[in-house]
């Protein structure tokens, strides 16, 4: 079984940046299409963006521009920035690893986007 485990949550003012990193328990990521979603109170779950194999990036309109996603397949590690952080992007971000029928999530990080 596959762990993934997020970190770089936390608190942040808007206009501030943060850095997530999704680590691996296993050497899986260069193989997997790898994203971030996140989930705020209330809403469903939603993409924020996804980094494929070849190194390709999709991002949600809402974060294009500020927000970027990269992969370190050395590592097992994914990396989120991002920058200028609204309050309505207060959520639990999720890293997701997905190949064919398998998908792994991790358990959440919380960002808090408030002054």
């Amino acid at each position: 079984q596959v762990q993934l485990t997020e970190s770089g949550g936390g608190l942040v003012q808007p206009g501030g940046s943060l850095r997530l990193s999704c680590a691996a328990s296993q050497t899986i990521f260069s193989a997997y299409v790898l994203g971030w979603y996140r989930q705020a109170p209330g809403k469903q779950r939603e993409l924020v963006a996804t980094v494929a194999v070849g190194g390709n990036t999709n991002y949600a309109d809402s974060v294009k521009g500020r927000f970027t996603i990269s992969r370190d397949n050395a590592k097992n590690t994914m990396y989120l920035q991002m920058n200028s952080l609204k309050p309505e992007e207060t959520a639990v971000y999720y890293c997701q690893a997905r190949r064919a029928w398998v998908t792994y999530w991790g358990q959440g990080t919380q960002v808090t986007v408030s002054s």
